[in-house]
């Protein structure tokens, strides 16, 4: 029996569209289940519908190639298929972490990482695509569950195993998600203190040359009377004055290093 004459019409066409989400539906004898689940291929992550039908403890996968059904078997090799798969998934995620601790050590390390931003951003895009597709799964996969305990063959522990691997890639990918934040925010903090520290230098250099640009200013406006232009040691004394001004400016920046300096010894 082709087991296509039996679906309705929209449940077929929910089945043949690869971007509808993770989803489960009864229909008479019959109940439709798709997951949508994250794979790892060649360092990126795609998304793959897997759409079965489940008959008098038959399973079927649509195969989109074919674009009919393949018979998986029983309840328990359909557990068996989507084991390898949940496996496979926390295996990867697994590697996430690894990857988030080098990016980590490298931050607290002080190293210079010019890539911070591009890695981060890479993370948190994979991440997040895994989360929210596995969330909807596990909803769908509990329903399922729910569904298929009335049958005596049916494994519920071993689905319950599975349902609980589902769980635990959603909140290993959530765990990675809130570090990667966390270095987000440590990262911002580095950035800041150091755009602070340019501002600081900056001022420092602008207060330099303030003073100097005041006296050479007025020194050199084309107007009569202005003192010492007749006086031999006129350029010493303008010298002074400058260098007087310059003690003014910098006098409160030196106070106020040196009372944090204290105030830190104290500590």
């Amino acid at each position: 029996m082709n087991i296509k004459n039996i679906l309705d019409e929209y449940i077929l066409e929910d089945i043949q569209n690869p971007e509808h989400p993770s989803d489960f539906v009864v229909v008479d004898d019959h109940c439709m289940l798709i997951l949508r689940l994250p794979e790892l291929e060649e360092n990126t992550i795609k998304i793959i519908s897997y759409a079965f039908i489940v008959q008098r403890e038959r399973c079927y996968l649509y195969n989109r190639e074919k674009n009919d059904f393949d018979e998986l078997g029983s309840l328990e090799e359909m557990n068996q298929f989507l084991d390898n798969k949940t496996e496979k998934l926390i295996k990867e995620i697994k590697q996430y972490y690894i990857e988030i601790d080098y990016l980590e050590d490298s931050l607290y390390e002080h190293s210079r990482n010019d890539n911070f931003m591009s890695q981060w951003l890479t993370y948190k895009k994979d991440l997040s695509l895994v989360h929210r597709l596995i969330f909807h799964a596990a909803l769908s996969f509990d329903l399922f569950i729910k569904y298929n305990k009335k049958f005596a063959t049916f494994e519920e522990l071993a689905y319950a195993d599975l349902h609980e691997h589902m769980e635990r890639i959603r909140d290993l990918s959530k765990a990675a998600l809130d570090k990667l934040d966390h270095l987000y925010d440590f990262y911002r903090a580095k950035v800041d203190e150091k755009m602070n520290k340019n501002i600081y230098y900056l001022t420092l250099l602008s207060g330099v040359f303030l003073p100097l640009t005041l006296v050479s200013g007025f020194f050199g406006m084309n107007t009569g009377g202005l003192p010492f232009t007749e006086d031999t040691d006129g350029t010493l004394k303008v010298v002074i004055i400058s260098l007087i001004l310059e003690v003014v400016v910098f006098l409160p920046f030196i106070f106020l290093n040196f009372k944090q300096k204290v105030k830190k010894f104290k500590r």
